[in-house]
Formats: C-alpha cells, sequence, structure tokens
C-alpha cells in the first residue's frame, strides 16, 4: 500500500515529477482532475459543473515562487481570471495560495499582492486564501486579519483551517469573533507532532468538533471533505442546528467522488468544486492523494470510469 508518508515524499521529488510529466498514465490522471492548463481552457468544464448545479473555485496552480517574474505572471493570471469569470458570466470564485504572490520572499510583498487582487475581485467575486504548510500557518492568518480588519476592510476573502493541526481550535475560536468564512480542511502536509495530530482518528475527531462549532457560530462554513463519515456527521449536525440549506456548503475536489457530489446536490446541498488548472500539477496531485491514500484508487477508478 502506498503511504501518506511516501506519497508526500514524492509530492516533492523533481525525478518524480519528471517521470510523471513523460508518464502516460499520470498524465491521464492529471487531465481528468486538473481542469485545463490556461485559463481559455476552464470554461468548459465549469459551464458543465454550474449546469449539474455546482458552484466552483478555480485555483491557478503554482506555489513557494520565489521569482519576482512568476510572482508578476501570477497576479496577472488571476487579474485575468476574474475578467474570464465575469465575461464568461460563469459561477465560480477563486482560491489562491499566498506563496504564489511572494510570501517566501516578504510577508509584505504577498499581503500587498493580495490586495490588489481583493480590490480587483470586488464586489461580487470571493478569493479564499489556501492554507499551505505549518510554517506558513501565522504568517497566512496574521495577512489575512491584517486585510480583514484594515481601516478599510477588504471582505471579499475568507481562509482555510486545517483539522491536523494542533492549535486549529483557537484559531477557528478568532475566526468565528472576526465573522470570517473558514474553508475546513483535514490538511496534506507532513507536519511533526509537536504541531499536529499524526493518526487519523485524532485528526478525524478534530475535524468533527471544528465543523459543529463552525456550523453552530461561523459565516457560511465550507465543509471541505470526501469522507463519507465527515459529510454523514455535518448532515447530522445540520438536522440537529436545523440549518437552512444556504448556511453552509460541502466542497469537493474536481474530479473525485462525483457520484457523490451529484447526490448531495440531488439532495438539497450546496456543494462547490475546487477545480484547479495550470501546469503545475504535479505536486497538487501528489499532496491530495496524500491526504487520504485511499483518493488513490478513487482516482484511478473514476478514471477507469469515464
Amino acid at each position: 500500500m502506498i503511504t501518506r508518508t511516501l506519497l508526500l515524499q514524492m509530492a516533492g521529488s523533481r525525478q518524480m515529477e519528471h517521470f510523471a510529466r513523460h508518464n502516460r498514465l499520470a498524465t491521464a490522471m492529471a487531465q481528468r482532475f486538473i481542469a485545463g492548463e490556461t485559463i481559455e481552457q476552464v470554461t468548459e468544464p465549469v459551464r458543465q459543473l454550474n449546469a449539474k448545479g455546482f458552484t466552483v473555485s478555480l485555483d491557478f496552480l503554482g506555489e513557494s515562487v520565489t521569482s519576482e517574474q512568476e510572482i508578476a505572471g501570477t497576479v496577472d493570471t488571476y487579474l485575468r481570471l476574474f475578467q474570464h469569470i465575469r465575461t464568461n458570466e460563469l459561477n465560480a470564485n477563486v482560491s489562491i495560495k499566498l506563496t504564489a504572490l511572494g510570501m517566501d520572499i516578504g510577508p509584505e510583498i504577498a499581503s500587498r499582492n493580495l490586495q490588489r487582487l481583493l480590490k480587483a475581485a470586488a464586489p461580487e467575486l470571493f478569493v479564499r486564501i489556501d492554507m499551505e504548510s505549518s510554517a506558513h500557518t501565522e504568517t497566512t492568518l496574521q495577512i489575512f486579519r491584517d486585510v480583514f480588519t484594515a481601516a478599510v476592510p477588504l471582505t471579499n476573502t475568507g481562509v482555510v483551517i486545517q483539522s491536523y493541526l494542533r492549535r486549529s481550535e483557537a484559531d477557528v475560536e478568532e475566526l468565528i469573533k472576526l465573522g470570517a468564512r473558514v474553508r475546513l480542511c483535514k490538511g496534506a502536509y507532513q507536519e511533526p507532532g509537536s504541531v499536529a495530530f499524526t493518526t487519523r482518528a485524532e485528526v478525524d475527531a478534530s475535524y468533527v468538533r471544528l465543523m459543529r462549532r463552525l456550523l453552530e457560530s461561523g459565516v457560511y462554513p465550507a465543509i471541505a471533505t470526501h469522507d463519507k463519515q465527515m459529510i454523514d456527521a455535518a448532515l447530522q449536525f445540520k438536522q440537529e442546528l436545523q440549518l437552512a440549506p444556504d448556511r453552509f456548503e460541502f466542497q469537493m475536489l474536481y474530479g473525485v467522488r462525483r457520484e457523490l457530489q451529484e447526490q448531495l446536490v440531488k439532495e438539497g446541498n450546496r456543494m462547490r468544486i475546487y477545480t484547479p488548472f495550470g501546469d503545475h500539477w504535479y505536486p497538487y496531485t501528489m499532496r491530495r492523494l496524500a491526504e487520504k491514500p485511499a483518493n488513490l484508487k478513487l482516482a484511478l477508478t473514476s478514471m477507469l470510469r469515464g
């Protein structure tokens, strides 16, 4: 069995990435789970998702950027993406990683670029700030807090919390007080036991605790999971708390568990599909598989069915 640790090691291997890019099975899998490499190529996949009742979050793949030229290219891509969403009337928002905006060079660079993008996206487009490894958690949350609570606040943004981090319970409580929108996921980076829960049972228990708090008191939380146990828990909380359908949304990855996605929408739930595009698909794909190694079986099964 391919383990989570091995998948994460493979995600950072340039040799494995080179192999994957020249392997037909790997590229075929990427084509199924990545909407395209260019902005123009995502139009039809998004329209198909919208027609099925799904909303979308578009993510331009790329992170840990340290070149000013690459950062400028990422910012330009998102500015063009905003216009593309508007022109084509797509029911979509966007997700972005702050390391793609220069956070590894300096937090002030990422913050400045984020503010530029939020102003360009306002008022109707929402920008979700993705969470990365624990080394970036505090800086990411600080940049988010700064723009969200500025003298002229930029509130068309939200952030991601990972249930496997030990600090997340306190972070969720702070974000609830701020009135911020939170996407809750389990987490997909290799973290030491000093900062993260290391067993599935602990991570799942944390996810359920945080999910309940967000459903009770959060602002339109996003429950991001493919785990049927977590989904069932969310539906149980929905019933117990008598939540209206517009109080929260589920989120799942493009190309994974499509039948379950459609079933949840038919049952009256909101579903947003996290839809990546771009040519930096290899590390993204490997971390998604590492988040739950059983996703590898799901991915292969979905591809073969397609």
